[in-house]
């Protein structure tokens, strides 16, 4: 059983993050120990052809993963893009409507060589009534031709 020193020190060098296979050594040589280095050496040596032997994966086959979306949005789909037929999806048309306006009402405001308070109390508050009615007009995600399977954006 180690002494109360090296326990000590053992349980320092592990608050420390030193790797177990360093702490094997006890401040001995690494002469029997994996060395990571070489090993991928070896490993761009055997992929390079430069070490003799054919490279050949041992892992078996890799299969590979599926890159495309399970959801492709088709934007030439007429039906896509219709118009407001109820009252939500007007509001909706109201809300961004509202918004743009007020972007627009914004960058005329930044312009002018005064800015009256009231003014631009007025047009935050329009930009403001737009996006919060935006969540209220929102419809379904699984609607939404721009959301894959996972309701990630695409």
């Amino acid at each position: 059983m180690p002494n109360r020193r090296e326990r000590r020190a053992q349980a320092k060098a592990n608050r420390r993050g030193v790797p177990s296979q360093y702490d094997q050594t006890q401040g001995r040589g690494r002469s029997g120990m994996i060395d990571e280095y070489q090993l991928q050496q070896k490993s761009i040596r055997l992929q390079e052809g430069t070490d003799g032997k054919e490279w050949k994966p041992s892992g078996g086959k890799v299969e590979e993963a599926e890159t495309l979306l399970t959801t492709n949005p088709n934007y030439s789909n007429p039906k896509m893009f219709k118009a407001p037929h109820s009252v939500r999806q007007w509001f909706r048309v109201g809300s961004w409507t509202l918004i743009a306006l007020a972007i627009i009402a914004f960058f005329v405001v930044m312009w002018l060589p005064t800015h009256p308070m009231w003014l631009i109390a007025t047009v935050s508050g329009v930009f403001i009534v737009g996006v919060v009615s935006l969540f209220f007009t929102a419809g379904n995600s699984k609607d939404n031709p721009n959301l894959d399977q996972n309701g990630t954006a695409v």
